[in-house]
C-alpha cells in the first residue's frame, strides 16, 4: 500500500498534466474563469474537473483526487461540505474587495 505522501505526490503529477493537457488542448482555457464550487475561488478552467453538478478548480480535483484514493471521502458532496469553510472566507474576502472599490 502507498504511503499518504505517496499518493499525493503521484496526485499531484496527474493534476498538473490534466492542467498542462487542457492548455495544449485549449491555450483560451488558461485565461477563462469560474468559480470553483469547492473553494470558492474565481479560478482558472485549465485543469477544472466537472463532478456530476460541481465544476471544481485544479487545486481541489487534487483533494478530491488524493480524498478519493485515500479513502478519505466517498463522494464530491463530502469535499463540499468539508470546504464549506473556504467557500465562506472566499465569499467575505470577495465582498471586503468590493467595498473598497466603492469607497474609492
Amino acid at each position: 500500500m502507498k504511503s499518504k505522501e505517496e499518493v499525493v505526490k503521484e496526485m499531484q503529477l496527474v493534476v498538473e498534466q490534466m492542467r498542462l493537457d487542457d492548455i495544449e488542448e485549449n491555450p483560451d482555457c488558461e485565461n477563462e474563469f469560474f468559480t470553483c464550487d469547492a473553494c470558492g475561488g474565481v479560478k482558472s478552467l485549465a485543469g477544472s474537473v466537472q463532478y456530476g453538478n460541481y465544476r471544481l478548480c485544479n487545486d481541489c480535483v487534487l483533494y478530491a483526487e488524493v480524498g478519493f484514493e485515500l479513502g478519505q471521502i466517498k463522494d464530491i458532496e463530502e469535499l463540499i461540505d468539508a470546504m464549506e469553510d473556504k467557500r465562506l472566507e472566499a465569499d467575505c474576502e470577495f465582498i471586503k474587495q468590493e467595498e473598497k472599490k466603492l469607497q474609492n
